[in-house]
């Protein structure tokens, strides 16, 4: 049954709710009557009804999460998501052993939600010479972040006959309150505060971009499609150099920046191109439309 034609509140607990990804779709998911549970990887704050101390990373932590909130539909967001994250074992650690641990909490506590929405990324595909990568594509990661999805999917692969699962493998996103390491945020920073420089690695990469609010809306509509033991990419199918985010920010703000290349910054395991096919996906949820990447730099520089 359809989430709106539920007779009560339903209960949807969004892993790594504080992260990037997850505030958005948390704000949706609101709006939308859902009674959200949060889990966060932080003691920073006391525990609430609503907002969940978890660590991933333990199998007890995530029983006691699933037993206390037997959730209706859960979204799992917590990853180390950072490609250059210092530490390779917290990619495996954290992206696929605490995904385990969280679909073996469902079958110990013996509760199958409607849904488990679980986030991988694009970068599982690796360097592939194609404008259209659709999810029938060899995965051939290059980093041990795309390794570390590549291998969290073949394991949750195998929970597909047990648990109503839908794999997003996400593309290349961005918007406000994402961290500057990352790069758009990095050079919407540089123009806001009219820099006259900027270091940066190779700015010929292309990638898909997409806005961060049309992400959490398409993570939002997936939980009501009929899909599962599905994988599906989101994206828009369009490709946009950093040179053209540049190009494009400069338009904007009426700045130029002096862009210098530091070789520092420039990764032998970077994959060059990136760009989704988002057939499937318009297929599954042909209701939300993509945000004109200019206005999501637009909206960023406005912060």
């Amino acid at each position: 049954m359809p989430f709106s034609q539920a007779t009560r509140p339903v209960r949807t607990l969004v892993t790594g709710a504080s992260g990037f990804t997850g505030r958005y779709l948390v704000e949706r998911l609101l709006a939308r009557g859902h009674a959200v549970i949060e889990t966060v990887g932080e003691r920073d704050e006391p525990e609430t009804s609503t907002r969940l101390w978890l660590d991933v990373t333990s199998p007890d932590a995530c029983q006691r999460v699933i037993e206390r909130t037997q959730p209706d539909y859960i979204v799992h967001l917590a990853a180390i998501s950072f490609v250059g994250h210092q530490d390779p074992l917290d990619f495996y650690r954290v992206n696929v052993m605490g995904t385990l641990n969280l679909l073996e909490a469902c079958a110990h506590v013996g509760h199958t939600p409607r849904k488990l929405l679980i986030a991988s990324s694009a970068n599982v595909y690796g360097n592939v010479a194609s404008d259209a990568i659709d999810e029938t594509f060899p995965l051939h990661p290059v980093n041990h972040y795309a390794a570390s999805k590549a291998a969290m999917e073949t394991m949750v692969r195998t929970w597909f006959d047990r648990l109503p699962i839908l794999i997003a493998r996400p593309f290349n996103y961005t918007g406000r309150g994402q961290t500057s390491n990352f790069l758009v945020p990095k050079i919407v920073e540089h123009f806001a505060r009219r820099e006259p420089s900027i270091e940066l690695g190779n700015i010929d990469v292309a990638r898909d971009f997409s806005d961060v609010r049309y992400v959490a809306s398409v993570y939002e509509a997936l939980l009501d499609a009929e899909a599962e033991a599905e994988t599906v990419n989101v994206c828009t199918g369009t490709p946009y150099t950093l040179r053209d985010i540049l190009s494009t920010a400069s338009e904007l703000t009426g700045h130029e920046l002096d862009i210098r290349a530091n070789p520092a910054f420039v990764r032998q395991t970077d994959v060059k191109t990136l760009i989704g096919s988002p057939a499937k996906l318009r297929a599954m949820v042909p209701a939300v439309e993509s945000i004109p990447f200019i206005e999501t730099l637009r909206w960023m520089l406005a912060a």
